[in-house]
């Protein structure tokens, strides 16, 4: 495996590379702090795939100034030897200045992709206004980087793979992306890199996001359709956490269902108290 944060030098080893090898390439894209649901991406990529990439980039442009970008888990040298454990060919380790030139540190100002309105400003995207364009940006560059054939992504960030299946379909990107299960922890906790923020107490009490879909999901399985109930059922089980939203949206669309007839998702975001500092967390489950 070869570490490399040059955008030019990684052009030209996958080159070099498919001209001896051939065959497809695939990207999965990610922020570090690797845990075993970024490893599942990696172990399909290398399923289907000849050559496998492993981006690994804090984005500063899609952290809003209030969010934890500093802080963000910076864990390059563990990474990497999880990902040499993979069989990987790339790990792309970029430092903001190889992604971004001179006049975004300058003006704070690059060119942007900017999703449809009316699927960011909901959802993860209300209460984090450009996210979603900085999310798009990276992964339209990372796919120009590395002629990707396939790129793999979590279904636990299920608005965010929504977005870039809409912007790949949209901007006409020659490539396939392939949604990949929830990967959970022996207690169901989604896995998470912001999992390493929780102490002993705000791990219990994080417990209570997935323990709130299961129970809607539960409920679902009996035959309740209605939306509202699954969601006041959802509700009543998340205790000490501070829930920002709690909604159920077509799975085709991502828009909200009031009764559900076609596959749709329940998502929940919530906030967590560890140490006293608020801990974001997101899941998901399908109905």
């Amino acid at each position: 495996m070869k570490i490399i944060s040059n955008v030019n030098e990684l052009r030209n080893e996958i080159k070099a590379l498919k001209t001896s090898k051939g065959g497809t390439v695939g990207l999965v894209p990610t922020m570090g702090a690797l845990h075993q649901g970024h490893i599942s991406l990696v172990k399909k990529a290398r399923q289907q795939n000849e050559i496998v990439i492993v981006s690994v980039f804090v984005n500063p442009t899609q952290f809003g100034p209030n969010e934890d970008y500093d802080k963000y888990p910076r864990t390059l040298e563990e990474d990497a030897k999880l990902c040499e454990e993979e069989n990987v060919d790339f790990l792309f380790a970029p430092s903001p200045r190889d992604i971004y030139d001179e006049y975004y540190f300058k003006n704070k100002e690059t060119t942007l992709i900017c999703p449809p309105y009316d699927v960011v400003n909901k959802l993860c995207g209300k209460s984090r206004p450009g996210h979603f364009d900085g999310v798009c940006t990276i992964v339209a560059k990372l796919f120009n980087i590395t002629k990707c054939d396939r790129a793999y992504f979590g279904k636990k960030d299920a608005q965010q793979l929504f977005i870039i299946q809409k912007m790949v379909k949209d901007l006409n990107f020659d490539i396939e992306i392939i949604g990949c299960p929830i990967v959970r922890e022996a207690d169901n906790l989604a896995m998470s890199s912001r999992n390493t923020y929780l102490d002993d107490s705000a791990r219990a009490d994080a417990l209570n996001i997935s323990k709130a879909l299961f129970c809607a999901k539960e409920l679902f399985d009996k035959g309740v359709k209605d939306s509202a109930i699954l969601i006041d059922t959802a509700l009543a089980v998340a205790k000490n956490i501070e829930v920002e939203y709690a909604e159920i949206v077509s799975m085709n669309t991502f828009e909200k269902v009031d009764t559900i007839e076609n596959k749709a998702l329940m998502l929940i975001a919530a906030r967590v108290n560890s140490n006293g500092s608020m801990v974001r967390l997101i899941d998901n489950i399908e109905l």
